[in-house]
């Protein structure tokens, strides 16, 4: 197999369409269709089923993409790391990212290693969590970050950052009339919920937050973005959840924070990794994220 023909499957399979895939890999259809040709022939299987409207991959071709993505990533960090190793960093670090990690706890975890183990090379990657376990299980990743407490298999998974939810209100929104909102007070209006499929770690935890008052909000709508939901929001579609660490710094227009008035609910972020040792690097950037979750941030706010 050639690693050209699965990227160019790749991009067929994540696109399902020729033209668009081609033009991402800046390439002319006839080549790129050649190329699909070609591996289909090496494997001996059809990856994709063509027709007049699109492509869809048959059920080999969804097994491949699977691992043709953790082949691409593999490629990927390899090059990564040759690159560091000749601009003189003595060390990488590979970590996971799943779902919609607070961007004010990543950004000061990654200024303080930067700061104090500048030596030390981190290459972040945005990846579904059963490819982040996968990778954990496999040596593709050092650790990870998500909002998952509990896998299986020879995975340590730890509580890191704890950030109380906030309630994202339109303004002028009849809720503000709270300083801080009770629970039952939110579910009365619809919702603008993440994908579960996106982030199923926030989903479970605020599943636990719903139940924890016995009621099963409406939902007006699941986005696949943290920014998606504040723009809902902005417009009147319903009411979002959030954390202060994902809110600060945003500026979205027309959305207000609160807090919720049961102050002992919280969005956890875990870090996970493999058992066994853990190597120096990775046990001091263990200990900054750690130094990093007492790090305060925001609460009542305006996102504009």
């Amino acid at each position: 197999m050639n690693l050209r023909h699965i990227e160019a499957f790749v991009a067929v399979a994540e696109e399902l369409h020729f033209g668009r895939a081609a033009k991402r890999l800046h390439i002319e259809q006839s080549p790129l269709s050649r190329r699909i040709s070609r591996l289909e022939a090496d494997l001996g299987v059809t990856l994709l089923h063509r027709n007049g409207r699109g492509v869809r991959l048959t059920v080999a071709g969804r097994v491949f993409l699977e691992d043709a993505l953790r082949v691409m990533l593999a490629c990927e960090q390899a090059q990564a790391r040759v690159r560091d190793a000749a601009a003189g960093y003595h060390g990488t670090l590979r970590i996971g990212l799943a779902g919609d990690i607070g961007r004010t706890r990543l950004a000061a975890l990654l200024a303080l290693c930067r700061q104090e183990a500048p030596e030390v090379s981190i290459r972040l990657t945005e990846v579904p969590l059963a490819q982040l376990l996968h990778g954990l299980g496999v040596g593709l990743f050092d650790a990870g970050l998500a909002s998952v407490g509990h896998v299986e298999g020879e995975i340590v998974v730890a509580p890191l950052w704890r950030d109380p939810f906030l309630v994202a209100l339109p303004a002028r929104h009849p809720l503000l009339a709270y300083k801080e909102v009770p629970l039952k007070e939110v579910v009365k209006y619809s919702l603008v919920l993440c994908d579960p499929q996106v982030c199923d770690g926030c989903q479970q935890q605020r599943e636990h937050l719903f139940r924890s008052i016995g009621i099963q909000p409406a939902v007006a709508e699941y986005v696949s973005t943290h920014s998606l939901m504040l723009a809902l929001v902005a417009a009147g579609y319903g009411v979002g959840f959030s954390s202060a660490a994902h809110l600060e710094g945003c500026t979205q227009a027309e959305v207000v924070a609160r807090p919720l008035a049961e102050r002992d609910v919280s969005l956890t972020t875990y870090l996970l990794r493999p058992q066994g040792d853990i190597l120096e690097p990775l046990r001091q950037f263990i200990d900054r994220a750690e130094r990093v979750a007492g790090t305060p941030v925001g609460g009542d706010q305006r996102l504009a």
